[in-house]
């Protein structure tokens, strides 16, 4: 019951999202809400801000002229090719992401001295390392293996899903409690039977949020680096190319945004997905 009252609350959340789009769009005047001078509410024309059934009846139409695949397909396929990048990217960022994480649990030392440039890490502009990203990684081969474009927005988003999980990770691994320690240490065991007898099952109510998180990022991750990188194929290179359409074809553009939601709330539904196998030991999860 309580798993459908979240889907059935999550279902009225976007209906009632849905209800204060149309209700703005027919209330609010056509050149937006200002105060002293700004914009603080949208413009409510139709080139602006169409009708939901608009962007609707515009997925079925072709997506280039009068013929041709729809316009849901196009978006379908930028979506799946974004939802890969991401996926490389989130497996990375946690593999990274937990190492770090034993890393500083095994050593105060490392803790010390790895945490402080972990948080620093994510003050850095994305949309600035990602040309260098790229501009690194093409000079990369091994083989007959060449890095590419998509590589380098793999990383990107690994780049922003390590973090919550590290952090994440390193608070459950020192969540149990002193006496439980105590009593480990009593029975004379390894800090490695420690750590898969007690601390990783301890760290699930926190790692789970924190997965949500990194997938999360991975996605907002891949869609910037996409648009900063020029990656053709994705659904971040889409939003840049129909955004120029805006004019003539207003419902397009939103197309490949709600694609974007789409990917995210995919992603999300794969973290709970995880959570459902790890359910013995999610009593008083922490929330993300």
């Amino acid at each position: 019951m309580r798993r459908l009252r979240g889907w059935g609350l999550g279902l009225l959340g976007l209906v009632v999202l849905g209800v204060v789009w149309e209700v703005y769009k027919a209330l609010g005047p056509d050149a937006g809400v200002k105060l002293g001078g700004r914009l603080v509410l949208p413009r409510t024309s139709d080139r602006a801000m169409p009708h939901l059934w608009d962007i609707a009846s515009r997925l079925t139409e072709p997506a280039l002229g009068r013929s041709g695949a729809p316009l849901w397909e196009v978006v379908g396929q930028a979506c799946l090719f974004t939802l890969k990048t991401a996926a490389i990217g989130w497996v990375v960022g946690v593999v990274v992401g937990l190492l770090l994480a034993l890393l500083m649990q095994r050593f105060r030392l490392a803790e010390a001295a790895v945490l402080p440039w972990v948080v620093l890490s994510q003050t850095v502009p994305l949309i600035a390392i990602a040309p260098l990203v790229r501009r690194w990684g093409s000079q990369v081969q091994i083989g007959s293996w060449a890095w590419s474009s998509q590589d380098s927005v793999a990383v990107i988003a690994a780049y922003l899903a390590f973090f919550p999980v590290a952090v994440g990770m390193l608070r459950g691994l020192g969540a149990p409690d002193a006496t439980h320690l105590d009593l480990m240490r009593t029975y004379g065991v390894g800090w490695r039977t420690t750590l898969l007898r007690l601390r990783l099952p301890a760290s699930v109510p926190f790692l789970l949020p924190a997965l949500r998180l990194a997938a999360a990022a991975a996605v907002i991750g891949t869609v910037v680096a996409e648009v900063s990188i020029g990656l053709r194929g994705g659904i971040g290179r889409l939003v840049i190319e129909y955004a120029q359409a805006a004019g003539g074809d207003p419902a397009k553009p939103w197309a490949p945004i709600v694609g974007a939601i789409v990917v995210g709330l995919v992603a999300a539904a794969f973290v709970a997905l995880l959570g459902v196998f790890l359910k013995t030991y999610r009593r008083g999860e922490v929330g993300a």
